[in-house]
């Protein structure tokens, strides 16, 4: 199956909200680890998100070009060829997005995605995200409209946030920013809803005190009521029809009680990087730490082709990745529910 289609792509959206589970959005570098994706939401027959950030797009794209958009474009139009293999529904999805990357980076993205439907091809992505909780509320809501209003021309969901995400990842860093800017208020969700409803389809990335990265337990103190009390808000004045698509950043280390509680509370996607990336890496540090004489030629010796042959370890971090990401689908409670060839 190729991509999910955009009306497909929206089922997924709304299966998850109705049936109370969320998916798991893993964030990718190359094909591998797309592979990697892709065979974790094939085995446990769940649809899943592919999704790409600037820097992924900038190592992709190679040590000589640099370009996040031509990088994420190439990783794209590999994940097209390589989920017709599959019989799952896929989408793909940028990570985060400051404003001033906007010009650069999100609507050249767009109009590849308009490129590609004025030939009568289907979306290049199925979603995008706008990450501007840097700026005031009412500049941020501005901005995502008119994005929004953007992405809608060309069946694109857009990815909002208000509040910060803590911790660093991928070259954005909150990891100074005080307490009260990790929680989004029910007012700020009120304003997110009145500024953006009836414009198009999108996602809303509140914020409860989760952060990038991966901390000890008990360092980070998430507040999953944020989001009941947000929802709420919106719900009792707007109606259950304004119930908020809610997507949870920062998702790795998340005890599974808490990643549990969040589905309750309207959350249908959950970002996961850093677990992946160290469950890439481990099985490889492994093997490199027990055959060191072997991927080295060591004292004169010529070490061992197989053992230093890439596709030898590389295999290993893929089969990592999928068995990492296998598990967030059972957190996520997305395993065995595919709408593959339903919708």
């Amino acid at each position: 199956m190729p991509i999910a289609t955009p009306a497909q792509y929206r089922a997924m959206l709304d299966a998850a909200q109705k049936g109370g589970y969320a998916y798991p959005a893993i964030n990718v570098t190359s094909i591998i680890t797309i592979n990697a994706a892709l065979k974790a939401f094939a085995d446990k027959k769940s649809d899943g998100i592919i999704q790409f950030s600037t820097g992924a797009g900038e190592f992709a794209s190679g040590l000589n070009v640099k370009d996040m958009v031509f990088g994420c474009v190439v990783l794209a139009e590999a994940a097209h060829r390589l989920a017709e293999k599959h019989n799952v529904l896929v989408a793909l999805h940028t990570d985060h997005c400051q404003p001033k990357k906007v010009d650069g980076f999100l609507k050249p993205l767009i109009e590849e995605t308009a490129k590609r439907r004025a030939k009568g091809l289907g979306n290049l992505f199925n979603s995008h995200m706008f990450d501007g909780s840097e700026l005031p509320l009412a500049e941020n809501m501005a901005k995502s409209q008119e994005l929004l209003k953007l992405c809608a021309k060309n069946e694109i969901v857009l990815e909002v946030e208000a509040g910060v995400v803590g911790g660093e990842e991928d070259g954005i860093d909150h990891s100074g920013v005080s307490n009260d800017k990790l929680y989004t208020t029910p007012e700020d969700m009120l304003a997110v809803y009145e500024s953006l409803n009836g414009l198009g389809q999108y996602m809303f990335a509140a914020t409860f005190g989760n952060v990038h990265g991966h901390y000890k337990p008990g360092a980070v103190k998430l507040r999953p009521d944020i989001l009941r009390d947000g929802q709420k808000a919106v719900t009792t004045k707007y109606g259950a029809k304004a119930e908020f698509d809610l997507v949870f950043h920062g998702g790795s280390g998340t005890p599974t009680d808490q990643i549990r509680e969040t589905l309750q509370y309207g959350v249908i996607k959950m970002n996961i990087d850093t677990d992946t990336q160290y469950a890439f890496t481990r099985p490889i540090a492994d093997f490199m730490l027990k055959n060191y004489d072997k991927v080295l030629m060591v004292d004169g010796e010529i070490g061992d082709k197989k053992s230093y042959d890439p596709r030898t370890y590389l295999k290993l971090g893929e089969a990592g990745v999928a068995k990492r990401l296998a598990t967030a689908c059972d957190d996520l409670l997305s395993t065995d529910k595919t709408i593959f060839g339903k919708v």
